[in-house]
């Protein structure tokens, strides 16, 4: 157990350092772009200021002056949006403005529009003549080089929301591509050492089945011995076909279920208690499984069911339904349930409330159903001193 936690929290540390640093270049990067923002907006306000003192000093010096358009001479460069208009905001001059194809009643309240967003961007700066009398004002906007560095900030949390996403996926398919291969592995190697002792009690038994005739005993005991030796041929048959595709077909989920009941009502009396083991719902449901993996989902959940049991009487029932072309089968138990709160932690590999196992009944059960037959297999209902129900679902 202690073993299994600690790369989950090198992994969770893994993840939180990951989140630190994007949030730090994200946040470098937009006090970054802001300052240059408001430089930009600082320059273009001198260059406006710079205009209007020039309208100034032409008022001044020859008042009865009609082309006003030396000013714009001045500040030739500018490339931002720019409107002069009469106190009464009516445009005398533009620029950086297309007012191409368009009719005079059209340019008019284009204007209007245009002066009344400038003004809620930037104040329009007065042109006076000596400070007393103004006679115009100069509204700007802003250049499309500051539009674009106002959404550099939305594109730079965007990149770095996709750069965190990307990093997140990548890292979470490593993790689920070694622990799938630790699976695997760990399968196939079981599958291999049971192979060996294995062989060698079949040769025993066929020694002992020799001298069978000689006493009534051996022949009981060869008998036995070939049961639980049978038991772990399944066994070992059950972790060969982990890693690999398995073999599908129609079977009957009754019969199926009925043949593990079968098996695990010979040992509870071992166990010291009395639980019965019923198949509540009457009929004949088929779908498409693989026999010896579905047989070790519904082993793991009665033996689940059976460990959850603290008193020595009890039930375990199986309840089976058909809904659109679906098989849902609920297992249902009378121990002392799930707390809520861990009804998806269970499924997590190396979690258990027991002081002996290893906390992967459960699991394997899951990615047997999910991965293998491409169903489901959840706690469907359970509350603390109240049972737990698991539903699969059988899509097939």
């Amino acid at each position: 157990m202690p073993a299994a936690g600690l790369p989950i929290g090198r992994a969770g540390n893994f993840r939180i350092l990951l989140l630190i640093l994007a949030s730090v270049f994200v946040i470098a990067l937009l006090l970054f772009s802001q300052r240059i923002t408001e430089q930009l907006l600082s320059r273009e306000r001198e260059i406006v200021a710079l205009y209007a003192r020039s309208l100034e000093y032409v008022a001044s010096n020859d008042p009865n002056a009609g082309d006003l358009t030396f000013a714009f001479e001045v500040i030739r460069a500018i490339d931002f949006p720019m409107v002069l208009t009469d106190t009464m905001n009516t445009m005398q001059y533009f620029k950086n403005i297309d007012t191409a194809g368009l009719a005079p009643e059209a340019k008019t309240a284009l204007f209007k529009r245009l002066i009344a967003a400038m003004d809620e961007q930037n104040r329009p700066i007065r042109v006076s003549i000596n400070d007393t009398l103004v006679v115009n004002y100069v509204h700007y906007g802003e250049s499309d080089l500051i539009r674009q560095l106002r959404w550099l900030p939305v594109s730079e949390l965007a990149i770095a929301l996709v750069f965190i996403l990307i990093a997140y996926i990548g890292f979470s398919y490593i993790k689920r591509s070694e622990q799938s291969n630790i699976w695997v592995g760990m399968a196939k190697e079981t599958a291999h050492q049971l192979g060996t002792p294995l062989s060698s009690l079949m040769g025993w038994m066929e020694r002992l089945r020799v001298d069978a005739a000689a006493s009534p005993r051996i022949v009981e005991t060869v008998s036995e011995m070939e049961h639980d030796v049978s038991r772990l041929n399944k066994v070992a048959a059950r972790f060969s076909k982990i890693g690999s595709t398995p073999n599908l077909k129609e079977e009957n989920i009754n019969e199926v279920i009925e043949g593990v009941i079968a098996y695990i009502a010979k040992r509870i009396p071992r166990s010291g208690k009395r639980v019965d083991l019923v198949i509540e719902t009457p009929g004949t449901f088929t779908a498409r499984i693989n026999r010896e993996l579905f047989e070790w989902v519904v082993e793991n959940l009665m033996k689940n069911a059976l460990d959850a049991m603290e008193g020595s009487d009890g039930k375990i029932s199986f309840a089976l339904t058909r809904v659109n072309g679906r098989v849902y089968i609920d297992v249902s138990d009378t121990g002392k349930g799930i707390d809520p709160k861990l009804h998806k932690e269970i499924f997590r590999p190396g979690y258990s409330t027991k002081k002996r196992g290893w906390g992967l009944g459960l699991t394997l059960a899951k990615r047997i159903i999910e991965e293998y037959h491409k169903g489901k297999l959840f706690v469907r209902q359970s509350s603390l001193g109240q049972g737990t129900t698991f539903r699969i679902r059988l899509d097939s």
